[in-house]
């Protein structure tokens, strides 16, 4: 099966994934709840069982400042028991912004002449990742334009190659993800022997009308092929994939009943659904006057109200929260749910390099901080930096992390690697002022862990503080 540019139809395959006529019929018969109900739903959702898509249509329609209030309290209870107090931290790796779709709201559309286009050279790629590493980064999700050099696909994989071959000082990136465009079979295999982390591809939108009104020309027209990108990478064993909704194209309810539609069909195919839900909004981008003043503007209010829904709603699934947003949305939204965040990011090939973002950016970015800005901030608020892939390394990924994550078993993993893997950057990489934030938030942390936990944290610490570095368990 290879990928048409034409709108077509929507295949049986791809209907059986997301039904527009389910999602319209329970919107529309989804009045004003009575607060009662709403609470005792909410009550319900602490027992970690996730939500219907009719129970999560309900939650779309408080308004009620008080049961707002109680929404948001449950999400931050579910986000600390699965996820404790830690907060992933990683960057984007922008190699080449050659695209050859036209999509309206992207910076990258093949006809937009206002971005300076660049594909990285494997030196330059090379260059990137030490920056990357020199600020302390263990992580990164390697982004490209849906378009590449010459040498095709393979310029991707000799990406990947190349950023796990860098090394500088004590540090290295351990674990690369990877956001490109729909692959083949094959492709899929060979981006699995490639050992990534997180497959990662967003539909933008599940609407069908509005997909291809924003679509207009290139292989990301073709809806299907799209959207069945992750039953393929799944099927190639990579069993660690992130999803996503560009909010501000389509109606923000439709979406996110849309997105989990998509993760039960995951689900009951796969026997697990995503590791991570992404939730980027619509921002100004180059060349996009879309970009500038969105469809379906999402208010900060409702987008409070989609991140705390999806922790409700998705309970052990990941939810990452991007540089586009402000620092005072970014740091509101670890309590409702966010549990990965991208730090000191630049959206454009070359960008840590030239340490600007340029013409050749995606799109624009609302927290222009430092790595250890963001970390400092992080950790004074009380929660725990991490930048672990352990579960990666030792095959805890897929069916594996969930059946450790369901019934609490991994928090016995992740907070010791949490803390492992921050004191060796306050160690390495932190200025003085946020070691010193950093040393309390740890102190505390071991504080309120139970004692065989500690002790084995205690145990970890001291091998990192004692010179050893890629503590995990």
């Amino acid at each position: 099966m290879r990928p048409g540019i034409i709108q077509g139809e929507q295949t049986m395959e791809t209907q059986a994934i997301i039904n527009e006529t389910a999602i319209t019929a329970i919107l529309e018969s989804t009045g004003t709840v009575p607060s009662p109900a709403i609470l005792d739903l909410l009550d319900r959702a602490r027992d970690l069982k996730g939500l219907s898509l009719e129970e999560t249509a309900m939650l779309m329609q408080v308004t009620d400042p008080e049961v707002l209030e109680k929404l948001y309290e449950t999400a931050r209870y579910i986000k600390e028991t699965i996820y404790g107090r830690r907060l992933v931290l990683f960057a984007p790796l922008y190699v080449s912004n050659l695209c050859a779709n036209e999509c309206l709201y992207c910076a990258f559309r093949a006809r937009n002449k206002a971005v300076h286009r660049r594909s990285l050279t494997q030196e330059e790629i090379r260059n990137e990742t030490r920056i990357l590493v020199e600020q302390g980064h263990k992580r990164v999700l390697l982004v490209s334009g849906e378009a590449y050099p010459r040498e095709g696909f393979d310029y991707i994989l000799k990406a990947v190659d190349t950023v796990y071959a860098t090394k500088s000082g004590p540090g290295e990136i351990r674990r690369v993800n990877v956001n490109v465009a729909p692959l083949t079979d094959e492709e899929f295999r060979r981006l699995k022997a490639a050992e990534i982390g997180t497959y990662q591809i967003f539909q933008e939108t599940y609407h069908w009308d509005t997909y291809h009104r924003v679509h207009v020309a290139g292989k990301k027209r073709d809806y299907n092929w799209r959207i069945t990108a992750l039953d393929r990478a799944m099927n190639a064993g990579i069993d660690d994939v992130g999803i996503g909704v560009l909010y501000g194209l389509h109606d923000w309810k439709f979406e996110t009943l849309a997105l989990f539609q998509h993760i039960k069909h995951l689900e009951t195919t796969f026997g697990v659904g995503p590791h991570t839900i992404s939730v980027p909004r619509l921002e100004p981008a180059t060349g996009s006057d879309m970009a500038s003043a969105p469809p379906h503007e999402v208010s900060d209010d409702d987008f409070r109200k989609i991140i705390a829904i999806m922790r409700v709603a998705v309970p052990y699934t990941g939810i990452i929260l991007s540089t586009r947003e402000t620092v005072a949305m970014r740091r509101e939204s670890f309590a409702l749910g966010v549990s990965q965040i991208s730090a000191g990011s630049r959206t454009n090939p070359g960008g840590y390099a030239e340490d600007r973002d340029v013409e050749a950016s995606q799109f624009s970015l609302g927290d222009h901080r430092p790595l250890d800005e963001v970390i400092r901030d992080v950790a004074s608020m009380g929660y725990v930096p991490s930048f672990c892939t352990g579960c990666y390394r030792l095959g805890r990924t897929g069916q594996d992390f969930m059946d450790m994550a369901k019934p609490g078993d991994i928090k016995c993993h992740c907070d010791p690697n949490a803390l492992s893997t921050f004191e060796e950057y306050l160690l390495d990489y932190g200025s003085m002022e946020t070691r010193e934030i950093g040393e309390k938030a740890i102190a505390a942390a071991l504080g309120e862990m139970t004692p065989a936990v500690r002790k084995r944290s205690e145990t970890m610490l001291a091998k990192v503080t004692a010179g050893k570095r890629d503590v995990f368990c």
